[in-house]
């Protein structure tokens, strides 16, 4: 993750790792294809071989409430973590900056799958943790960690003027803080924050190792009972992909509302 400006001056966060939704033109015809194309692919599958293909939408939506579920819980965490981490890496007190840091290193050196595996299994042997508690929480502390470095980036961002000026009105620092940087720097983190959200919910599909009924989890019970592989996972496949495309026209549109409430401004 960078921190860059437009040819406008404008800041803004260039975000280098996961999906990242991208406002040009080329991205902005390409989605209703490929979205319309996703659903009537789905639909014509249900029509053409109501079995298997409606047979295993009829057994996945438990699942698919259950990515959702796990998916909100975990934004809800790791959002705050996110802005508390960013918070600590910029704090003045070395002792704080230096617990946030070492979070966002190890956290982000150590793979979510082998996070999962740690808390479920390796700390599952100490703790009683359930399936769905040790999937929130590595989601949580994964993602928290990553969206450290967006709130952080972000709040760079903002002009050091704004905060002279703040401090000048006799502002302390938590009100120059949530009062005057951190509104200005919302138009900078939601996009890359809406784009952690994204991928979380696309990693939600690794829970299901550890046994938690996901929509992938339901998908893979299916397939063992009927063999049929081939259906089921492209059924899975066009669910994430809708899911997904959904999202990221909503993200797109977030974006588009901020930009327009900035010019007004």
């Amino acid at each position: 993750m960078t921190d860059e400006k437009d040819p406008q001056g404008t800041p803004k966060i260039i975000v280098t790792e996961g999906p990242a939704v991208s406002n040009d033109r080329g991205s902005l015809n390409a989605w209703p294809i490929v979205f319309v194309a996703s659903v009537l692919i789905l639909i014509a599958m249900c029509l053409w071989r109501p079995d298997p293909y409606w047979k295993i939408m009829q057994f996945v939506p438990d699942g698919l409430l259950i990515t959702f579920g796990i998916t909100i819980i975990s934004i809800c965490i790791a959002v705050p973590l996110g802005l508390i981490t960013g918070l600590g890496k910029l704090a003045r007190n070395p002792v704080i900056n230096l617990i946030a840091s070492m979070y966002v290193e190890v956290i982000r050196g150590i793979p979510l799958l082998m996070q999962l595996f740690y808390i479920y299994y390796a700390l599952g042997s100490l703790l009683k943790v359930s399936p769905m508690v040790a999937a929130v929480t590595a989601l949580s502390v994964c993602y928290g960690a990553y969206m450290g470095e967006v709130f952080r980036a972000g709040i760079l961002a903002v002009p050091k003027g704004q905060t002279e000026a703040a401090r000048s009105l006799g502002f302390d620092r938590f009100q120059t803080m949530f009062t005057v940087v951190l509104p200005q720097a919302l138009r900078t983190i939601v996009p890359p924050v809406g784009n952690e959200c994204i991928a979380l919910l696309k990693d939600t599909s690794l829970v299901s190792i550890i046994a938690v009924a996901d929509l992938l989890r339901r998908g893979r019970e299916y397939a063992s009972q009927t063999f049929e592989y081939f259906e089921t996972y492209t059924v899975i496949a066009l669910v994430y992909l809708i899911i997904t495309l959904l999202l990221s026209k909503g993200l797109s549109h977030v974006e588009g509302r901020l930009s327009r409430y900035d010019r007004r401004r």
